[in-house]
């Protein structure tokens, strides 16, 4: 009888580690889940109606970027820019997409020939934007969220 009383006490001492229950903040529980996430990488990459229609995120990504350049392209077609000497320059526009939607210029890496040359080129990139047609911001995991992205410019004035 007493082997049993004692083994049943030692069976209730040990076995109440069994029952504990750990608690877990939803503040580790956010860490944890934050940690999971590629965030380079987005869902739906921000698009423009015309692109809607693209079947594949990739097809979509590239007709984004080739909307955006055309679009800057026609803008700086449009202005009389005078040179003193030949531009041939890659500029380097970096872009944010907000989660609303709005694009906004956050800077560009132009040569100094090119800025020597065409002084107002940040203005007219700017100026580019603003005749864009409506864009609709990428989504993560369900959420609008806010992307950057660097353009590619090729500039060639004669």
């Amino acid at each position: 009888m007493q082997r049993i009383l004692l083994f049943l006490l030692f069976l209730g001492v040990t076995s109440c580690n069994y029952f504990n229950v750990k608690k877990t903040s939803s503040e580790a529980i956010l860490e944890e889940e934050l940690q999971t996430f590629n965030w380079n990488e987005v869902d739906v990459y921000p698009s423009f109606e015309t692109c809607t229609t693209s079947s594949d995120q990739d097809s979509k990504k590239i007709c984004f970027q080739n909307t955006l350049t055309e679009a800057i392209y026609k803008s700086l077609a449009a202005e009389k820019i005078v040179v003193t000497q030949d531009i041939q320059d890659t500029i380097l526009v970096r872009f944010q997409i907000s989660e609303t939607g709005e694009l906004h210029l956050i800077d560009a890496k132009i040569d100094s020939v090119t800025m020597l040359e065409i002084p107002n080129m940040e203005v007219l990139l700017h100026q580019s934007l603003d005749f864009l047609p409506e864009i609709y911001p990428a989504i993560k995991r369900g959420q609008q969220v806010k992307t950057q992205f660097t353009l590619p410019i090729s500039i060639q004035v004669d």
